[in-house]
């Protein structure tokens, strides 16, 4: 075993070698060589001197002989004249922490033996150890790895509380039941126990007191105080009883606070209970105390004991943290809590230290205070903290004399005296002498040479070394007079070194301040004998320029602010208080004292004042009024008065200023200036002021303050407002702003450079560049960069590692959010057919990209709606052949018109055929036909510069080869391509805009419908699909073509046409054919009215010509030579403007021939207005033969006619569908014809109002279907619809019938609900309900005579021109919530209106909010800690244990809110048997309480409102506990016949094992135990019990009885022979000694000499050795004989050495005269009684000291007066002890004014 070596200590073991008792080295270590000093053993033996060798001690001794006596330590008086050596140093601590030992000895100086021990013991390092430093007695038995026991090396481990031996060093080997003793001692220091402090010293336990000193038996109190009493802690009991429920399922039982002992609760009842703690720091944690046993929660040790009835936790303290215990439900039944604990008050009164004395000598005072202490942060805070706590009783200042020693001399001084010169420089003077202050205070002078030991201070010092006041003249007033002689003034100021107006100016060298003057303008009156004075008297006050008196310590005058003038005109007077003030300077507050303790003349409280002129009079001085003011002041000194003497400088140059005059004491006799003291200060003049100057100012720069800096480093810029103002009048502060060129002066600068000097380097990151995605998460990235900024400006570039910062981030995500759903197509099929007609499919699957990064399929329901031509298309191949036809001839063909139109007038729609180039009014209707042969309508398409054209708001693309565009605006204007198979044919349209100019179309520029097309393609390849090349050709395979000729560009006749439209020589006639429309328009509208065509068949409102005629015309121009070609295109422009003309009145010719007529086709409406070119271009309808047999079947078409209703008579109406019936009050009679083809021949019926006509004897229906009212009413009134009908289909048609031309509209008052649709179309009267994304058409069809004009309202707000209003009807595109309102149709004409209204209500069918926060903020408000899951489409999952609670969500949103059901496992939630539930948040919450495997399942939420619905559903699965049967446990017996093995019972979940508990509820598998290892064990030994010993002390022996026996498998054991066990094992003992401590008593020595200390008069104490030995003699320690009574040591005897006694002398004089805390001290020592010397005072202690302080002249002051009766009142006062009584009086004077 490896020695503990202990460290070395020298200087000890000579004094030890001459003792009774010896140390020896112990083996292994060195002990210190002789010039060292000895070893300081740490561990040692005490050892009987007899028993050492001679010849070891003789060598012992001699080596250390020569010892220097002077090196020991001095003896005390005691042990003086005793045997023993003074007591040795302390030796170094046997631990640096967790409280160790230190020892003293000392040596026996007599050759025999001494009484008493020679070693002494104390404990050191008392401190607490880091945790890293680990158990002492641990690393004592791990000192012991490397040493091998029995040959192996083992891991020591302590044992610990060895009842027999704590002292001992026991260690068990790691993974073994070994014990070994490996030491008979521990370390000094280690403790005996482990939860004691009782320590082991020299190899025995020692008793340690809580005061960490040996042999204490002091004890901690309850709060943790070392011998307290207790007040630091109350104690806190009380009883909880739980009152749970579905909804709390838990509750606080108490809080217990951080420093809290002796905690103990008891949990009765089937809950449980759970900790929460707070560390001071603000960390908290939780424990769910799941199991019985010793945990470390927050550093505190908590004990915790679960039964299956109760739960008892128990915490020693104190706590490191706040703790709250609190209980969860756990069961049906109420639990109750007891508790009892220690709580500390941490609020608690601290004395202070006393304070500095009041005086550094000759004595003073001292108090204490008392402060509040937070004992949890360490700081002081508020007294009403510990006021809180009745046991905190705050203790009462400590008031002592300090420095009573008389003080040195010093040096005092006189004040310095007045000054020798008020300026310019003087000296002053003062005594200075030296001083002595005795204890009461008194000052007495003294010799000088006493205070030689300070430096002795100045007697003499310069003073006032400033220069004297100074005359000032100011400039010269204007001359009185503006001709001959007068007189001119200045002032005369007295300026002192500050620049001060002050008085101390000599009046012999005052400048004089009148002088006279001469203005060199004759003048034209008498001539003056004297000067002319000032018509103005210069009659003013002057302002006294007076210095504010600042207070200080010598009484003085302090006065206040002048009050306001007492009138606003006219001379009044001003008034000011005037105080007699000195500073108090202790206090540093001012005090108001009577008026005669000021020295010196008191300031004026009151003077006059002039307020300017009263209404306007003229400011004249009146000496009578001043008389008046002053009167009463006539008993002064007349010799001296005011005058005034001239007027101040103007105080502005411009805009106005005043003039101020100055007043004068003069010498009225001598007329001389005199000092001002000599003039009545009471009737010096008012101040009198006049205006100067008031011409306006001169334009000039006004200049603002510069900015900050733009930078703070580098070059930054600085700015500033310069402005140029012109002053108008100060006085009324106006001003005005010029331009800058109105200031003559040079503008100064706006800007300016600042902060130029380098910046340090510094990162710059650039702009982050656009995000890598627009939705699905992406990424940005920047550039950053080390630059520094110069001083120009430059930036310069660094390396990185010149930036000391961090570094910002140069990539950063973004977009992070889910993408909208999309479709994803594929490529196109090839075409269904080889040649021919076909069609081409693609498949489209709906994909969302989520926000991170993954693209995942969805359902197709949540994308937009796929229109049907994304995913099929037609495709044509080349014509299939037929049987002896050639197929080149079969292709399709589109036949186009090639001409040029102009339109010259507005009218309402115009037809054109594509070829041609059109060139249009803006907001005329444009249809546009593609006539084919030899291909399918179908399979038309329409683009629009090359882009796919789909139908709009605004455009719309009809089958059958139509195209219109409804009111034509600028973005109309381009090239428009027909397609028809490998067929393509174009049309331009241009726009014609203000003075006959051509509308240019912006490059780039598409219109919001074409932008709104673009988006409801909804995909890239749907826009693409028909893209061609632009520009006007034609690909139907002509001849020309096929010739090369030059296809034509969508420009080419944009310079004819714009000097066609500025053509001035129009014919004649033309002109006067204009003039004529004019005039009509105002009658009759050409555009609505359905006659105009018929009434004015000249009005050129459109001209058309052949492209070809264009053609040849350009042809002509371009081969004429340039200086002539501007003149020819002048002739053939007007040639061309003819023919125009002419053209078009031979076409309105033969539109008039009745045989001529052409009946439109059906998409016009025939009561409009067709205008005659319009009709040219139109195809006409296959002739209405009634056919043959064979005539084909075809679905009902009524026929429109155009003609207008007509009047057979005055009373008889005749009319036909479409057109309006006007009732009139004579019409008798009303017909509508309906007429109708088809085939089956159609059936006929009537509806009015959209209900069908109730026929009678007054409306009929005629044999040709017609319906005739008779005697119509207004009841009649209405829409009349025929409706034809056959088995192909149907047809109708209305027309109305109005009273007296009033408007009439179409209404429904049908609710319509779309929820699928992408488009509805209604009649205005009801309400639309229906999806967003919706196209709304709401019908307004209006009739009246004359027609009706059509407004639309929306939320009664007119509707203006960029919503698509087109024939009566409101088009809403993309329907979207923002379009939710009343939109209302008015019909107006001049019979008076109608309104009627139609309520838009868009509903959001119910999903899925992309935001969640708002539910999951619901569920976590509505259940803090209970589970919780979102329900989803997909469905969600929670895992619970049985018997939870859980909340689960449904995210919803919609329009209208929708209504939520829930469901569980299919069946409504109301139904579930077993199921406790709560519905919360208007069905957005689910609360599912108490789950077992019964009610586990799918829960669903359905959301449903008028939009649609939506199911989204959650699982909620139980785990489930159980008991399984394990292997079986080891045996518990090796042999014999009580072997059994028990079966292992686990709770597992989920094949987990947790505590039991948790299968408390479930049946247990009944188990058995299985019988083992029944079997003869081998033969052992068997021992009895020990014999009672043979003797008490001195060594005795006891006895037991040992056999070797075999157990049979029986359970019998029987005697064998003892051979069968020595072969096993050892045969015990059955002998041994006891009782080997000696037989011990008491023994002593003689008395000692009578020289002890003093215990009374001549009374001293003498002293003999008691010590413990054996009955042979042998001294032992006095432990051994603790347990015999002990003979005393001392006792009392006479001494002349104490016959002493206390002396004192006279008391000093009394410090106060009367109060109560006067105090005198006198001195006191002790003395002997024969020499009457002074001894030291500890031998007089045996009687008590006389005081050497007293009270004196404890009586009341006489007189009342409150006054100080001390000098230490100051230091009262800071303290605030003024309110304890025995300062208050003392103070009375500086405490009353406390």
């Amino acid at each position: 075993m490896a020695p503990l070596v202990a460290p070395q200590r020298p200087g000890f073991l000579a004094r030890l070698l001459g003792g009774t008792w010896c140390l020896l080295c112990v083996a292994g270590q060195v002990c210190g060589d002789p010039s060292q000093g000895a070893v300081f053993l740490r561990e040692f033996t005490l050892i009987r001197r007899e028993s050492l060798h001679d010849d070891f001690l003789s060598d012992l001794l001699n080596s250390h002989k020569t010892e220097d006596l002077s090196s020991r330590a001095a003896r005390s008086e005691e042990d003086r004249d005793s045997l023993w050596d003074a007591w040795g140093p302390w030796s170094e601590c046997s631990r640096t922490c967790g409280g160790g030992a230190s020892y003293s000895l000392r040596r026996c100086l007599s050759s025999k033996s001494c009484e008493g021990r020679n070693i002494r013991y104390r404990t050191c390092s008392n401190v607490d150890c880091p945790p890293e430093a680990g158990d002492f007695r641990a690393q004592q038995c791990s000192a012991h790895n490397d040493v091998k026991h029995h040959g192996q090396f083992y891991e020591w481990l302590p044992v610990s509380n060895d009842p027999d031996n704590p002292c001992s060093l026991k260690c068990q080997a790691k993974g073994t039941t070994l014990i070994v003793e490996l030491a008979p001692k521990v370390l000094d220091g280690t403790r005996c126990y482990t939860e004691s402090l009782d320590m082991c010293i020299s190899g025995l336990c020692q008793i340690v007191g809580c005061d960490h000193q040996l042999g204490s038996t002091v004890k901690e109190d309850n709060c943790g105080v070392c011998n307290g009493d207790g007040s630091t802690c109350r104690l806190v009991r009380g009883q909880y009883k739980s009152q749970l429920s579905a909804t709390k399922l838990d509750d606080t039982v108490v809080a217990i606070p951080y420093g809290s002992r002796h905690i103990r609760l008891v949990l009765k009842g089937p809950d449980h209970l759970y900790l929460e703690t707070k560390t001071l720091q603000g960390t908290k944690g939780e424990n769910s105390l799941s199991s019985t046993g010793t945990f470390l929660v927050d550093n505190s040790s908590v004990d915790f004991q679960k039964f299956p009835d109760k739960e008892i936790l128990r915490m020693a303290g104190p706590l490191t943290a706040d703790f709250i215990v609190k209980v969860r439900n756990s069961g049906p039944a109420d639990s109750t809590v007891q508790f009892i604990f220690y709580q500390p008050i941490i609020h608690r009164w601290r004395e202070t230290d006393f304070f500095p004395c009041s005086a550094t000598c000759g004595g003073g005072y001292q108090l204490t205070s008392a402060e509040c202490y937070d004992l949890r942060s360490n700081r002081v805070v508020a007294d009403q903290y510990c006021h809180y706590y009745p046991e905190n009783i705050k203790p009462k200042p400590k008031l002592q004399e300090c420095n009573l020693d008389p003080c040195p001399a010093r040096w005092e001084a006189t004040p310095w005296t007045a000054c020798s010169s008020s300026c310019g420089g003087g000296i002053q003077s003062r005594a200075v002498s030296c001083v002595e202050e005795d204890i009461q205070g008194h000052v007495t002078s003294v010799e000088e040479w006493k205070c030689m030991y300070t430096p002795k201070m100045p007697i003499v010092q310069p003073c006032n070394i400033f220069d004297c006041p100074k005359w000032l003249a100011q400039e010269w007033s204007p001359c009185t007079v503006t001709c001959g002689q007068g007189l001119r003034y200045r002032v005369v100021l007295c300026i002192d070194h500050r620049g001060m107006h002050t008085g101390g100016c000599s009046p012999k060298t005052k400048p004089h301040i009148k002088e006279e003057c001469i203005i060199p303008t004759p003048c034209y009156k008498p001539k003056e004998k004297l000067p002319v004075e000032a018509k103005l008297p210069w009659y003013k006050q002057a302002q006294e320029l007076e210095e504010g008196a600042a207070v200080s310590e010598e009484p003085s005058f302090i006065p206040e602010a002048w009050s306001a003038c007492s009138v606003t005109c006219g001379v009044g007077t001003q008034v000011r208080i005037v105080r007699c003030q000195v500073l108090l300077s202790f206090s540093q507050s001012v005090a108001d004292l009577p008026v005669d303790e000021c020295e010196g003349p008191k300031p004026a409280s009151q003077r006059a004042c002039y307020s300017g002129p009263c209404n306007g009079e003229i400011s004249e001085f009146n000496v009578d009024e001043t008389d008046g003011l002053f009167g009463g002041l006539q008993d002064f000194d007349e010799l001296h008065d005011w005058e005034y003497e001239g007027f101040t400088k103007c105080s502005e140059s411009c805009g106005g200023g005043v003039q101020e005059a100055v007043v004068s004491c003069l010498n009225k006799q001598t007329r001389e200036p005199a000092d001002e003291n000599l003039c009545v200060t009471s009737r010096r003049p008012p101040q009198l002021l006049k205006s100067c100057n008031l011409d306006p100012c001169p334009a000039r720069w006004e200049i603002g303050k510069w900015s900050p800096c733009s930078l703070t480093c580098g070059v930054g810029l600085q700015t500033r407002d310069v402005f140029c103002s012109h002053l108008l009048s100060r006085e009324l502060n106006e001003t005005v702003i010029l331009a800058d060129e109105l200031c003559h002066q040079p503008k100064p600068s706006t800007v300016q450079a600042c902060n130029r000097f380098n910046c340090p380097p510094a990162w710059y990151p650039a702009q982050w560049q656009p995000c890598s995605r627009t939705c699905g998460g992406g990424e940005q990235r920047r550039e950053v960069l080390c630059k520094q900024r110069m001083a120009d400006g430059s930036f310069l570039e660094l390396p990185e590692t010149f930036c000391s910062a961090s570094k910002p981030a140069s990539q950063q995500a973004c977009r992070k959010d889910d993408c909208p759903s999309e479709w994803v197509l594929s490529e196109w099929t090839e075409c269904s057919t080889s040649c021919g007609e076909g069609t081409q499919t693609r498949s489209a699957v709906c994909r969302k990209l989520l926000k991170t990064g993954v693209s995942t399929v969805i359902n197709s329901t949540l994308c937009p709606p796929l229109p049907f031509s994304s995913s099929i298309r037609p495709c044509m191949l080349a014509t299939c052949a037929r049987p002896g036809r050639p197929s080149t001839k079969h292709s399709p063909h589109i036949a186009a018109a090639r001409k040029v139109y102009i339109q010259t007038r507005r009218q309402r729609r115009l037809h054109f055929v594509v070829g041609g180039f059109a060139y249009l009014l803006p907001k005329t209707a444009v249809v546009l036909r593609c006539p084919t042969r030899r291909v399918r309508k179908p399979l038309i398409t329409w683009e629009k510069d090359g882009q796919h054209l789909i139908s709009s708001a605004h455009v719309t693309v009809a089958p059958f080869g139509y195209l219109k565009i409804h009111r034509l605006k600028p973005s109309d204007a381009g090239i428009y391509t027909c397609s028809a198979g490998p067929a393509r044919e174009h049309f331009v349209i241009k726009l014609i805009g203000g003075n006959h100019k051509l509308v240019a179309q912006p490059l780039g520029l598409r219109s919001e419908e074409e932008v709104l097309a673009a988006r409801k393609a909804s995909t890239k390849e749907a826009l693409q699909t028909h893209k061609h090349r632009n520009g006007i050709f034609s690909t139907n395979g002509s001849k020309a073509e096929k010739r090369g000729l030059a296809v034509d560009t969508g420009s080419r006749y944009d310079d004819l046409v714009s000097r066609l439209l500025e053509q001035g020589g129009w014919p004649g006639e033309l002109l006067a054919s204009w003039e004529v429309q004019d005039s009509t328009e105002r009658n009759a509208s050409s555009e609505e009215d359905g006659n105009a065509e018929q009434a004015l068949p000249h009005l050129p409102f459109t001209m058309v010509a052949e492209q070809k005629r264009l053609d040849d015309i350009l042809r002509n121009i371009s081969q004429q030579p340039e200086e002539l070609r501007d003149l020819y295109r002048k002739h053939l422009v007007a040639q061309l403007a003819q023919e125009l003309f002419r053209s078009h009145v031979e076409h309105q010719d033969s539109l008039l021939k009745p045989s001529e007529q052409r009946i439109p086709p059906v998409a016009i409406p025939p009561h409009k207005h067709v205008s005659g070119f319009s009709s040219a271009l139109r195809t006409s309808t296959s002739s209405q033969a009634g056919g043959g047999p064979r005539r084909p079947q075809r679905k009902p078409a009524i026929l429109r006619k155009i003609s207008a209703a007509q009047q057979l008579s005055a009373s008889e109406v005749v009319t036909h569908l479409g057109q309006t019936v006007a009732l009139a009050s004579g019409t008798l009679s009303v017909l509508l014809h309906c007429e109708a083809v088809g085939n089956p021949r159609p059936t006929i019926t009537w509806a009015r109002n959209g209900e069908e006509v109730q026929f009678s004897d007054r409306i009929l229906l005629q044999p040709d279907d017609s319906l005739q009212i008779l005697a119509p009413v207004e009841a009649d009134v209405g829409f009349y619809t025929c409706n034809a009908t056959n088995a192909l289909g149907y047809d109708s048609v209305s027309i109305a019938v109005t009273l007296a031309g009033k408007p009439l509209v179409k209404t429904s008052r049908m609710t319509v609900i779309n929820t699928e649709k992408p488009a509805v179309t209604v009649d205005v009267g009801g309400t639309i309900k229906t999806v967003q994304g919706v196209n709304v058409t709401i019908n307004c069809q209006v009739a009246g005579v004359p027609e009706a004009e059509v407004s639309w309202f929306r939320n009664k707000s007119k509707l203006g021109s960029p919503h698509h209003l087109h024939e009566g009807s409101l088009l809403l595109a993309n329907v979207s919530s923002s379009d939710q309102g009343l939109y209302s149709c008015r019909a107006a004409n001049l019979h008076g209106e109608l309104m009627e209204s139609t309520q838009l209500l868009i509903l959001d069918p119910p999903e899925v909010p992309a935001q969640l926060e708002d539910i999951r903020a619901l569920l976590s408000a509505t259940g803090p800690n209970l589970p919780s899951a979102l329900t989803s489409p997909l469905g969600t999952q929670l895992v619970l244990d049985p018997g939870n609670s859980a909340l689960l969500g449904c995210p919803i949103k919609g329009h209208p809110t929708p209504n939520i059901t829930w469901f569980h496992d299919g069946q409504p939630i109301a139904t579930a048997a077993g199921l406790t539930h709560h519905i919360l948040a208007a069905g957005q919450i689910l609360q599912v309480a108490n789950l077992s495997g019964e009610t586990q399942g799918e829960f669903s939420c359905l959301a449903q409102n008028e939009a649609g619905m939506l199911w989204q559903k959650a699982s909620l699965m139980i785990q489930d506990y159980w008991w399984s049967v394990d292997r079986l446990a080891t045996c518990s017996a090796s042999c014999g016949n009580r072997g059994v093995q028990q079966p292992r019972l686990r709770c597992l979940l989920n094949s987990t094992e947790v505590n039991p508990t948790h299968c408390a509820g479930k049946i247990r598998p009944a188990v058995q135990p299985i019988a083992c290892n029944r079997r003869d064990c081998p033969s052992r030994w068997m021992v009895t019990s020990w014999s009672a010993c043979t003797r008490s002390c001195g060594g005795g022996v006891q006895t037991r009885r040992v056999t070797c026996q075999k157990l049979k498998a029986t359970g019998i054991s029987t005697p064998v022979s003892n051979d069968m066990c020595t072969q096993l094992a050892k045969r015990p003992v059955d002998t041994q000694a006891c009782n080997q401590q000696l037989c011990v008593e008491w023994a002593f020595s003689s008395w000692g000499q009578c020289n002890g200390p003093c215990i009374g008069p001549h009374l001293a104490v003498q002293h003999r050795q008691v010590f413990c030995q054996t009955r042979d003699g042998i001294t032992l320690p006095s432990e051994q004989c603790s347990a015999l009574p002990r003979p005393v040591s001392t006792q009392n005897c006479w001494s002349e050495a104490c016959s002493v006694h206390w002396r004192v002398s006279l008391w000093t004089l009394c410090t106060a005269t009367c109060g109560n805390y006067g105090f005198q001290s006198r001195r006191v020592e002790c003395v002997h009684a024969r020499t009457n010397k002074a001894v030291p005072d500890h031998l007089c202690s045996w009687g008590p000291r006389p005081a050497n302080w007293q009270r004196c002249n404890i009586t009341p002051c006489e007189n009342m007066e409150c006054r100080d009766t001390t000098r230490y009142c100051e230091k009262v006062k800071q303290l605030k002890l003024c309110q304890l009584s025995q300062f208050k009086s003392r103070c009375c004077g500086t405490c009353g004014k406390a």
